[in-house]
């Protein structure tokens, strides 16, 4: 029997990457060839907008519509998406929060039903624990990040996780508004400026915000 071969999809950056290496080669017009991969980047921009917005909706525990557990939602959509850019309304009638998210020229709409939290069940639920995960650059490894990872993720899959949220994080609003200021896009930027919820998405946690050098021990025994 044959083996099958794999195939593996080109993802969002390479797409871009590509575009700005045969673009020039393909066409005299700079101009126009920037205007392409401009749109290229706002629709990718907008893709990763519109999902984690869905996300949230879908994820977002409401289990009443008490002030307290409306500030919570609040606090929690400004931490992802600004708060400046993010309205709620209250719907009585139909027990939900009604959630609109500002994104440039984009208006996204949603709502938040109230959701009773699960009951307690006879069988005690699972709880997976974070475990550190050390994390460095091939330029300098004794400059390492002590971030966490559930347990049952490999050290492989969580690097897989890392970058995908790195990504997202640069292609997000508070990742486009950090570029604008003038932020280098770089690992560490980003770990600083990475939402919590973003990482908590992908089973990752951030234990410390400022990275930490290994200590060197010297042996005393000769």
């Amino acid at each position: 029997m044959k083996e099958k071969t794999k195939t593996k999809g080109l993802n969002e950056k390479q797409v871009l990457e590509l575009l700005k290496t045969i673009l020039p080669k393909t066409t005299s017009d700079i101009n126009l060839a920037g205007k392409i991969i401009e749109a290229f980047e706002n629709e990718f921009k907008l893709k990763s907008q519109t999902s984690a917005f869905e996300k949230f909706l879908e994820k977002c525990e409401l289990p009443d519509l008490e002030p307290a557990t409306i500030t919570e939602v609040k606090n929690q959509l400004a931490g992802a998406f600004g708060p400046a850019n993010v309205t709620v309304d209250v719907n009585k009638k139909e027990k939900s929060l009604e959630v609109e998210f500002k994104a440039e020229k984009t208006t996204f709409t949603g709502q938040i039903k109230v959701k009773p939290l699960a009951q307690d069940s006879d069988e005690q639920e699972i709880k997976l624990k974070f475990i550190p995960f050390p994390v460095c650059l091939p330029a300098d490894l004794e400059l390492v990040w002590m971030l966490g990872k559930h347990e049952n993720l490999t050290n492989e899959e969580a690097g897989i996780s890392l970058a995908k949220v790195e990504e997202e994080f640069w292609l997000s609003k508070s990742g486009q508004k950090a570029i604008r200021d003038r932020v280098e896009r770089s690992f560490p930027e980003f770990i600083a400026r990475v939402p919590a919820a973003m990482l908590k998405e992908l089973n990752l946690k951030r234990h410390y915000k400022e990275p930490e050098t290994i200590k060197s021990m010297v042996s005393i025994i000769k």
